[in-house]
C-alpha cells in the first residue's frame, strides 16, 4: 500500500516561520540606527550649545576690556595734563577759571557742583564751555550743559569706529568726620598761604556701548543723570543704575586724586664753595 505525504503544508511553515525571524531582525537593526542617530544629534546639539556658550563668554570678556582701556584711557590723559609743564596748553586748560579742575580750585563757591564732559581723545574739551556743571539738588550751574555725551553724535565717541562712549565726573571729596587733622594742607607751606591747600578730588570715568542697547531708561536719558550717587533725586537712577537697568554694558572706574602745589628751591647761596647758581642771577636787559 503505498502512502503519499503532502509535504507542502509543512514547507509551508518553515517559509513563515523564516520570513518572520528576518522580518523581526530587520526591526530591531531599525532600532539600533535609530537610536544612533539620536545620540548623533544630541552630541551635535551639545558641541553647539558649548561652542555658543564660549563665544558669549569670549565676547563679554572682549566688551569688559574695551570699556576698560577706555575708561582708563580718559583717566590717564587728565592726570597727563595735570601733571604736565605749566606752559603746556592742556595744563593751562585744566587748571585755569573755566578748566575742569581750576574751577574747584580757583572758587570757593564751586565746591560743591559736580564737572562732566564727553571724553574724546581727539580733541581738548576739558573746558566750562564744552562741560556740564550740575549742583547737587539738580539743574545746571549757568546754564552749562554741553559736556552729556549724546550717543547719536559721532563725536562724542572715542573712536572713528563709534562703538565706545565715555563720560567724566570730576566732583571734590566730600569732607569726613575721621579726616587727618591738616590733611588739606601741603606740607611745607605756610597755612594761610592760598597755594598751600591740597584738594581730593573723586573722578569717575564711564565707559558704554551705546550700539548694544540705548542708554534710556523710559524718558531718561542715562548720561543726562548725575555719577553721585548722594545726588541722585527721589524717583531717578544714578548714571551708572540707568544703564544697568538700560542693559547698556558699561563700566565705571572711580579714582581719587590729590592734587597741590609742589615746592621746589634753588641754592642761591654756596657759601665759598662754589660760583652761584646761574639761576639766581637776574637776567640783564
Amino acid at each position: 500500500m503505498i502512502r503519499h505525504q503532502d509535504l507542502s503544508s509543512s514547507t509551508q511553515k518553515r517559509i513563515n516561520v523564516g520570513l518572520a525571524y528576518r522580518g523581526s531582525e530587520q526591526g530591531a537593526t531599525l532600532i539600533v540606527v535609530l537610536l544612533f542617530l539620536v545620540l548623533i544629534m544630541l552630541a551635535g546639539a551639545i558641541a553647539v550649545r558649548q561652542s555658543t556658550t564660549d563665544l558669549k563668554v569670549a565676547t563679554s570678556d572682549q566688551i569688559n576690556t574695551v570699556l576698560l582701556q577706555s575708561a582708563d584711557s580718559a583717566n590717564q590723559k587728565l592726570e597727563t595734563m595735570v601733571n604736565g609743564s605749566p606752559a603746556s596748553e592742556g595744563y593751562k586748560d585744566v587748571t585755569s577759571a573755566t578748566g575742569a579742575l581750576g574751577h574747584f580750585i580757583l572758587f570757593e563757591d564751586n565746591k560743591i557742583n559736580e564737572f562732566i564732559y564727553c571724553f574724546n581723545p581727539r580733541t581738548q574739551r576739558y573746558l566750562t564751555n564744552n562741560a556740564t556743571v550740575r549742583a547737587p539738588a539738580g539743574g545746571y550751574v549757568d546754564s552749562l550743559n554741553n559736556g552729556v555725551c549724546n550717543y547719536a553724535n559721532a563725536s562724542d565717541y572715542t573712536s572713528e569706529r563709534q562703538a565706545v562712549m565715555t563720560q567724566v565726573s570730576i566732583a571734590l571729596t566730600p569732607p569726613s568726620a575721621d579726616e587727618t587733622p591738616f590733611k588739606h594742607v601741603v606740607i611745607g607751606k605756610e597755612i594761610e598761604d592760598r597755594t598751600s591747600k591740597k584738594y581730593q578730588f573723586d573722578i569717575r570715568a564711564t565707559s558704554a556701548l551705546p550700539a548694544y542697547s540705548e542708554p534710556k531708561v523710559g524718558d531718561d536719558k542715562c548720561f543726562e543723570q548725575t555719577s553721585i550717587n548722594a545726588n541722585v533725586a527721589s524717583g531717578k537712577k544714578s548714571l551708572n543704575g540707568c544703564l544697568l537697568a538700560a542693559s547698556t554694558p558699561s563700566k565705571m572706574l572711580y579714582e581719587q586724586a590729590d592734587v597741590e602745589n609742589v615746592s621746589s628751591s634753588t641754592k642761591c647761596y654756596p657759601f665759598g664753595r662754589g660760583s652761584m647758581n646761574s639761576k639766581c642771577v637776574l637776567s640783564t636787559p
